[in-house]
């Protein structure tokens, strides 16, 4: 890594990544965006003109530089492997969209060689790395509303335009990858990496290859429930709500708010019904400054220096395989309820 800033390029013009992560990575502190790369000459051109960096026709093209140290990958979720491992084989540290990969299998894979190769693999999922999650945690932590009992956590969000990727099985689409990650990641977020699947149901939509929506049932060895529920054809809702022995704390907008959001905390007991102070918060910010200081981390370790401590419970190598192997986990639950022959 350079002395300063992170030099990342990115493989892909996606609208998400123009929207939201290009102008973070050109404007956040530690991260330096140096080229964009697209299959079409022109978008790449088009797009790197609007943050002065180098155009590059193809994404093997871009790998090949030596200035670029780290990739962005918001490729479609199932040209992630191929593109995740390309990148880490040219020794370049990768931040992926999620989910990292559609199988857990793969998903270990490709954490083993970052780590043979001393290189950061992170998945892009930013919540995370908001401070509401902060305050909630310090909520629990406080005993405030007492012993856990369960965890409702649902994401979904209105029907898509039918040319949207996400309706298409061959580019990784389908609910349980897009939304369902988030209500997944918030359970192992707050309730540990000892969830269990109990039981889970996918739905397609009519005329669809995929599943549209999708609900979940997991619980932790001690009998803490978490209740799941995600879609792609719904009214817009970004939430999850903790109950306690004696309250429960309720947080709207959790996924995916703009940084000017004033973030909303309900605590909620037989004796106090009140907002927690929290702060507006920028998670894409927040998450690109993890991963440049996640690599950071790991170069002073292969100059000798010591290991990192803290980031891995939040988004590191471990949770990462974790999710990904509830969400096969759910996928072949849900899987056992299917009838033969049914869609």
């Amino acid at each position: 890594m350079s002395d300063a800033e992170l030099r990342i390029g990115v493989l892909g013009c996606s609208a998400f990544a123009r929207r939201r992560m290009l102008p973070a990575i050109s404007a956040a502190p530690g991260t330096e965006l140096v080229a964009v790369a697209s299959r079409d000459g022109a978008r790449a051109v088009e797009t790197a003109r609007q943050y002065g960096c180098r155009p590059v026709t193809g994404y093997a093209e871009l790998l090949a530089l030596e200035e670029v140290e780290a990739v962005y990958v918001p490729l479609p979720a199932a040209l992630h492997a191929r593109w995740v491992e390309a990148a880490l084989r040219a020794g370049k540290h990768v931040l992926a969209e999620k989910p990292l990969t559609t199988d857990r299998a793969r998903t270990a894979e490709l954490l083993a060689l970052a780590r043979e190769r001393g290189l950061v693999l992170r998945e892009n999922v930013m919540f995370v790395h908001h401070r509401q999650h902060e305050a909630v945690r310090a909520a629990l932590a406080e005993g405030a509303i007492g012993e856990p009992r369960a965890l409702h956590a649902a994401f979904a969000i209105p029907r898509l335009d039918d040319s949207d990727i996400r309706y298409d099985p061959a580019l990784g689409g389908g609910a349980l990858w897009d939304v369902g990650v988030y209500p997944v990641r918030a359970a192992l977020h707050f309730l540990g990496p000892d969830l269990r699947v109990a039981g889970a149901v996918l739905s397609h939509g009519a005329g669809r290859r995929v599943d549209t929506s999708g609900a979940a049932v997991l619980h932790t060895p001690e009998g803490v429930t978490a209740q799941l529920t995600f879609g792609l054809d719904h009214p817009y809702v970004a939430m999850y709500e903790l109950w306690g022995s004696e309250g429960r704390l309720t947080v709207e907008r959790a996924y995916t708010p703009p940084a000017d959001f004033r973030p909303r905390v309900r605590l909620r007991s037989a004796d106090r019904d009140e907002e927690l102070p929290v702060e507006c918060d920028d998670q894409v910010t927040n998450a690109l400054t993890a991963f440049a200081r996640a690599v950071t981390a790991v170069t002073a370790v292969r100059d000798g220096g010591d290991a990192p401590e803290g980031e891995d419970a939040v988004a590191g190598p471990a949770v990462v395989l974790r999710q990904a192997e509830l969400l096969d986990e759910i996928r072949e639950a849900a899987a056992e309820r299917t009838p033969a022959g049914a869609s």
